[in-house]
């Protein structure tokens, strides 16, 4: 039986903003599988980033749990939840977050960095990764000197690099072409397939939530359905 790496149940966030009070999430149960890659698909402002937060221990839940990876992150301190972070968890951002001065090894190599790798070890790490991305020729290259594609390739590699059990991508190619957000799309679903990590995705776009195993739909801080793609039984 494969294992939940991820169990939410009953999750709620309420900001107040003056007198009223908003749900951000309004109930949010669900579990998602070792090796399973997941997006949860909404309009702005339907709560899909606010789960992903959640999931990531950045923020705390007004009520309700989450167990990711056998323990529940709603009850870490803050010193805690950055060391869980460090052990388990890989982000792929947007906007690529990548350090202008770095180039894409050192850039890559920089979580490492916080876990203490020796320097020789964390560059030949980096190296195996970037290799993985396809970015061999690319390993002494600044950020400048690359496409926006090759970037996200780049905040691909970072995120893999301490070989997380599960990667939380927020709109991931939101800045990239539509050709070059499939390519960036497929590779990272191989990738993980391969691995056999767990990857949950935040969208707003169709298309782009297709390349998942299952789409969560998010309205209203509800998960109003969810869609099995048929993607994992044609590989």
């Amino acid at each position: 039986m494969d294992r939940a790496v991820i169990a939410v149940s009953d999750l709620y966030k309420i900001y107040r903003v003056g007198e009223s009070r908003v749900r951000a999430l309004d109930g949010v149960s669900f579990q998602v599988k070792k090796g399973e890659f997941c997006s949860i698909v909404g309009t702005s402002g339907s709560g899909k980033s606010t789960l992903l937060n959640m999931l990531a221990g950045l923020e705390k839940p007004t009520k309700g749990k989450i167990i990711i990876a056998g323990e529940h992150i709603e009850k870490k301190s803050e010193n805690q939840l950055v060391a869980f972070r460090r052990k388990h968890i890989g982000f792929v951002f947007q906007s690529f977050n990548l350090m202008p001065s770095m180039s894409a090894l050192e850039n890559v190599a920089l979580p490492l960095t916080f876990q203490g790798v020796d320097k020789k070890k964390r560059l030949e790490m980096a190296a195996e990764v970037l290799d993985l991305v396809g970015l061999s020729s690319h390993k002494n290259h600044k950020p400048t000197q690359m496409s926006g594609g090759q970037q996200q390739r780049v905040g691909i590699a970072r995120a893999l690099v301490v070989n997380p059990e599960i990667i939380f991508a927020d709109e991931p190619t939101g800045n990239l072409d539509s050709k070059t957000s499939a390519e960036v799309m497929d590779l990272i679903r191989e990738i993980i397939t391969k691995q056999n990590q767990t990857l949950v995705m935040v969208t707003h776009d169709d298309h782009l939530a297709s390349f998942a195993d299952r789409i969560f739909r998010i309205m209203d801080g509800k998960i109003i359905g969810i869609e099995e793609t048929g993607r994992k039984k044609t590989e």
